[in-house]
């Protein structure tokens, strides 16, 4: 099922779905595509002009001074190019076409930046897609405007032919160069998302330090004064403000090991997902079962998101799903990766997580639950999450986590 959805979601992502049928003469997408036809031929001609022009100077100069930072300089154009022809394709045709990486030179300086955009595949095959378009676009731009005023019957199904030709010419030339290239843009995408999740859990830490903690120690110590100065005069009254003190000290301590826990909690660290998980299970406010089948403990990191999606998902079962009853599910899955299946260290190897409940159901990605942002953090490191959830119920939540196994084995074997 998860090989399936990761599959699928690649191909919605890369616009991979085959072109649509012809529509009726009148529909939108006709129109929109006879559009898109017509408005390639000023600017297929501008770009091919342009290129043209750029490679015969940049060339005829490349060994001057100007010659190879105006190549340069024309391949950074072209990237913005075919920023331009992938937005208008995705308006026009509803093909969406993965964003290509950033250029990122290794090293800072001028020559490091020239290398970096002379030797950019993007940049060169969006020129390519340019300079082949001429023959191109005047050919679809004269067969549709010949066919707007005579040949309105058979003009859907040209219409759809010739977008279909610029649909492969999209996908082929202005995509990511290969699998490792869309994989760069993805994680660019996703260190975002765990920039932005790790500020909102600084921002947490540092709100209910100042809310809880802190307050209370300001408060303790005001009081502490106060009985220092009541001591001689009053001690019956000072010692009342030190039993109240040290009732504050027992709860200023209570919310440092609830803020603890809520960072990393000590029983993770020693004992691993399966003590984590039943305790949180204790803590639920519905009944839950847990079953936790791993014959290791994956990277620490892992552990931490596990045991963190799994808290989650349990608190929208104790507040929004009206449940009699849960269970939480933990395995391992032997993916076989370059490693093979038997390596230790879990090449390929995934992270299975199952929470389900016997609620109202409705739950929706978008529901304001932190659905959104559980799917977020997955994804950022390469996990997935998927949710079930029909009105009614039950719910099941999914999540899917690469293996990666520890390398520290003095962690491993800590609670032992």
């Amino acid at each position: 099922m998860t090989e399936r959805s990761r599959s699928s979601a690649a191909d919605d992502a890369l616009g991979d779905a085959p072109p649509p049928p012809p529509r009726a003469l009148l529909s939108g997408l006709m129109w929109r595509e006879i559009a898109y036809l017509l408005a390639n031929f000023p600017l297929g001609v501008a770009a091919f002009v342009v290129v043209l022009v750029w490679l015969t100077l940049g060339i005829g100069l490349s060994l001057t001074v100007v010659g190879l930072p105006l190549l340069a300089t024309g391949l950074l154009v072209c990237r913005q190019y075919g920023r331009l022809e992938r937005a208008r394709a995705a308006a026009l045709l509803g093909v969406r076409v993965a964003e290509p990486s950033r250029l990122r030179p290794r090293e800072r300086g001028f020559f490091p930046w020239l290398w970096t955009c002379l030797k950019d595949p993007v940049a060169w095959r969006h020129a390519l897609f340019a300079f082949v378009r001429l023959p191109w676009v005047l050919l679809t731009f004269t067969v549709v405007l010949v066919l707007l005023v005579v040949g309105w019957p058979v003009l859907p199904w040209v219409a759809r032919w010739l977008s279909n030709v610029d649909r492969a010419m999209v996908r082929a030339l202005l995509s990511p160069s290969d699998e490792l290239e869309r994989r760069i843009a993805e994680l660019e995408s996703d260190r975002v998302t765990v920039t932005d999740t790790a500020a909102a859990d600084l921002r947490r830490i540092e709100r209910d330090l100042h809310d809880g903690a802190q307050a209370r120690l300001v408060a303790l110590a005001m009081g502490l004064g106060l009985a220092k100065e009541k001591l001689l005069e009053d001690p019956e009254a000072a010692a009342a403000m030190v039993d109240e003190a040290h009732g504050e000290v027992k709860l200023a301590l209570q919310e440092l090991r609830d803020l603890a826990r809520g960072i990393h909690p000590a029983i993770l660290t020693d004992r691993g997902l399966g003590p984590a998980l039943s305790s949180l299970a204790g803590r639920c406010t519905v009944p839950v079962t847990t079953s936790v089948d791993l014959d290791e403990r994956p990277a620490p990191a892992i552990e931490g998101i596990a045991y963190f999606t799994v808290s989650e998902l349990l608190q929208n079962v104790s507040k929004h799903s009206a449940a009699r009853q849960a269970s939480v599910e933990v395995w391992r899955v032997k993916g076989g990766g370059p490693a093979g299946p038997s390596d230790r260290g879990g090449a390929g190897d995934r992270l299975l997580i199952l929470v389900s409940d016997d609620g109202r159901g409705g739950a929706r990605l978008d529901g304001g639950s932190g659905m959104a942002g559980l799917a977020g953090r997955l994804g950022s490191v390469d996990g997935l999450f998927v949710l079930d959830s029909p009105v009614g119920g039950p719910t099941r939540v999914t999540a899917e986590l690469p293996w990666r196994a520890r390398t520290e084995p003095a962690a491993a074997s800590r609670g032992r």
